[in-house]
């Protein structure tokens, strides 16, 4: 960050001083205004709901530009990260800002292997669930616990515990997310294996059972890393803003973590992939195909409260990069599982092309998502639509980590204390009951 050549004037018209405010200028990316001292200067906060407009950290690991449609992870395209590196490589990359040599992916790779194991107590811990517990309920205390069996890395400001508990939580996510799924189904728990890959180990956990062989397929395999890289970070999102803030008191970084589970569980956010496949079953249930014209129509109509889920983009003006990676995939998958003419994905098919030519999507800039095509991707491999946003939590572990880690690291950060716009009662005595 650097100061602008220029500077913002704040002038007021009720005849008050104006006021002279830095201008910071970054890599790439609009001009910052700083307005730390406005309220010392004039008296004033600024009023920004939802902060649309407010940067409110400094940041080196992800770049988005919406208009473009680009995605930077350490200014690396996501393209050329998803094509060209595996999941733990881009771990590596978000974690320590380069990606690895032969030398160092192997050392990275193998600390990583080393700690997919969890204490056998959260056994235990998970049976004071219900069985039909949603998966992100589970994972929300499941990730809050670790810090229970971990005391020995939860010291936020000391840098070793801090990269100890990234280790464990990126090794162990998977763990927990297929721990969470076999108890809903009431199969045994599989242990990780140690010979297999990131996401081979994964599936192994989701679906191999003590009773016969499980082979992992290298397609699937592959569509998961993908699915993981793709979503590994992306800039100062809800849950991001969230694992920020509360880091930002000091708690351990397993609360942290628990904390951006918990944001990404919306249907705005996390639940968005979820959101669309649930659309699909919507729109199978009152006809399928041939209903798409009458969905579409329901869609158009304002008066109507149908939305079109997994389409468009609150910060992708132009096409999500990451949609055409996973729509890549996508096909590969349903090639490889013969799920072509499935009645499912057929009705997703059309719905993608109508929304791709239909003037009413295009000049709206509603392209399909990545969450329309990683949900398919996930139902086909097997994945249950409820699991959904604990496959995104796992692949977002890393993003949460190394943001967390970047804003400890600051010199100039502070503990989150946004500021309001009162508008309620001004003050009043409290009237003794009788006169209530």
């Amino acid at each position: 960050m650097k100061l602008a050549e220029n500077k913002a004037t704040l002038s007021f018209s009720n005849g008050s001083p104006s006021v002279e405010l830095p201008v910071y200028q970054g890599n790439v990316g609009p001009d910052v205004v700083d307005i730390r001292k406005l309220y010392a200067q004039t008296g004033m906060f600024t009023y920004d709901p939802g902060f649309l407009s407010t940067a409110s950290c400094q940041s080196a690991i992800t770049y988005i530009d919406g208009d473009k449609g680009e995605l930077l992870y350490r200014g690396y395209p996501i393209e050329q990260l998803a094509t060209n590196c595996d999941f733990l490589e881009t771990c590596h990359l978000l974690l320590y800002g380069e990606l690895p040599n032969t030398e160092e992916k192997g050392k990275f790779t193998k600390l990583v292997t080393n700690h997919t194991m969890v204490n056998e107590q959260m056994q235990f811990f998970l049976r004071g669930f219900r069985r039909d517990a949603h998966p992100m309920a589970i994972m929300t205390g499941l990730v809050g616990a670790l810090s229970a069996f971990y005391h020995d890395s939860t010291d936020i400001n000391n840098p070793e515990h801090r990269n100890i508990s990234a280790i464990r939580l990126i090794a162990k996510m998977p763990t927990l997310v297929s721990m969470a799924y076999k108890y809903t189904i009431g199969q045994p728990y599989m242990y990780p294996r140690n010979d297999l890959s990131y996401a081979g180990n994964f599936l192994h956990m989701m679906f191999a059972t003590p009773c016969e062989e499980y082979k992992v397929s290298p397609v699937l395999e592959r569509a998961l890393d993908r699915i993981f890289i793709l979503h590994a970070d992306h800039e100062q999102n809800a849950s991001t803003s969230t694992v920020r803030l509360c880091g930002s008191s000091g708690t351990n970084p397993f609360a942290a973590i628990a904390a951006g589970v918990a944001c990404l569980w919306g249907p705005a956010h996390g639940g968005a992939n979820e959101a669309a496949l649930n659309m699909l079953y919507d729109i199978q249930r009152e006809g399928g195909v041939e209903k798409i014209g009458e969905f579409i129509k329901k869609v158009k109509d304002k008066n109507s409260s149908v939305k079109l889920m997994g389409f468009g983009h609150r910060v992708y003006k132009n096409y999500d990069p990451r949609a055409k990676l996973m729509q890549e995939t996508c096909n590969e998958v349903l090639t490889e599982l013969g799920l072509e003419k499935d009645p499912l994905f057929k009705l997703a098919k059309e719905l993608e092309k109508i929304a791709l030519e239909d003037e009413y999507f295009v000049s709206r800039k509603l392209y399909p998502n990545v969450d329309f095509y990683s949900g398919i991707v996930q139902r086909a491999i097997g994945i249950p639509v409820p699991l959904f946003t604990a496959i995104f939590a796992l692949a977002r572990t890393v993003g949460w980590i190394a943001q967390l880690n970047e804003m400890i690291g600051d010199p100039e950060y502070k503990i989150g204390r946004p500021r309001q716009l009162f508008t309620g009662s001004t003050k009043r005595d409290v009237q003794p009951l009788a006169k209530r």
